[in-house]
């Protein structure tokens, strides 16, 4: 009988390298003309929700739904013009925080995977004014 493949979480190792990949993809979201005004001024309240969604949706604990319910991707960001352009704005972000924090594979190839999905999965706009 082999071992079952570990999750994300636990190839990574715990917690810390999600709080890293959260603090760089919000350094690009801060200065990012096209998505900082999607955002309240106090970016903490997103800092902390993605960090608890990565965790629980990549194999830790599941603080998201203990503290938020279920994540409901879709209904939380209908209100926000999701096209294309919204799209590429926060891949390249997310893309390019994976990089700094030197994501090891499997896991780099899952996560961007995944990012990729739900970026399109998340758009309600087929083009944005």
């Amino acid at each position: 009988m082999t071992d079952p493949e570990p999750t994300v979480y636990e190839a990574l190792g715990g917690p810390e390298p999600f709080a890293l990949l959260v603090e760089a993809f919000y350094r690009g979201v801060e200065t990012d003309p096209l998505l900082r005004p999607m955002y309240p001024e106090d970016l903490g309240g997103a800092r902390e929700r993605l960090f608890l969604f990565l965790l629980q949706f990549w194999g830790g604990p599941p603080l998201y739904n203990e503290r938020r319910g279920h994540p409901r991707l879709r209904m939380r960001h209908f209100p926000y013009a999701i096209g294309p352009a919204e799209r590429d704005a926060w891949l390249k972000h997310m893309r390019a925080a994976v990089d700094e924090v030197g994501i090891p594979e499997p896991s780099r190839t899952k996560m961007l995977q995944y990012f990729e999905q739900a970026a399109h999965f998340l758009m309600n706009r087929e083009d944005t004014p």
